[in-house]
């Protein structure tokens, strides 16, 4: 049989490992990101259960969703061989992104909040951003946007 004929040896032609932890590219970021948003509905559902707003199957049902969430994120943080600690980003004198395991409870007062619990008292509060952006080039506006952003945990 001539070099030819021979059909290729898939095994070695397909990498079916998990990238090395130089070739994540960006799963940390989007790990970290997704990270950030389960926190923030932890919060709320914590917030939510205090204030007696979740009936027992509400709340059985967000924590299940948010335990299932939480292994999804342990089980990609395995398939690119990262640590989970590392998806904290420590943002210099802002502060961390995350609190350190086990600092954050919705509502508590804390001299260094993170950028989570900072996100967390926005959302129980609620802010509105109002703004106009103009891009263009050659001194032209070429494209015009009136934005307005309603950003809160409660129904408006």
């Amino acid at each position: 049989m001539t070099s030819e004929n021979a059909e290729p040896d898939l095994s070695t032609t397909l990498a079916l490992q998990p990238p090395a932890k130089t070739d994540a590219g960006l799963a940390p970021l989007l790990l970290t990101v997704i990270e950030l948003v389960r926190q923030l509905m932890e919060a709320q559902v914590i917030r939510r259960m205090e204030s007696g707003d979740l009936n027992d199957n509400d709340l059985e049902r967000a924590a299940d969703s948010l335990r299932k969430l939480e292994e999804q994120v342990v089980s990609m943080c395995e398939i690119f061989d990262v640590d989970p600690a590392d998806l904290n980003i420590d943002l210099g004198e802002i502060g961390t992104l995350l609190p350190k395991e086990g600092n954050y409870y919705p509502g508590q007062k804390n001299q260094n909040p993170t950028i989570l619990e900072l996100l967390d008292r926005l959302l129980d509060t609620g802010v509105v951003v109002e703004g106009d952006v103009d891009l263009g080039m050659a001194q032209l506006n070429l494209i015009h946007a009136k934005l307005r952003l309603v950003l809160t945990s409660k129904p408006i």
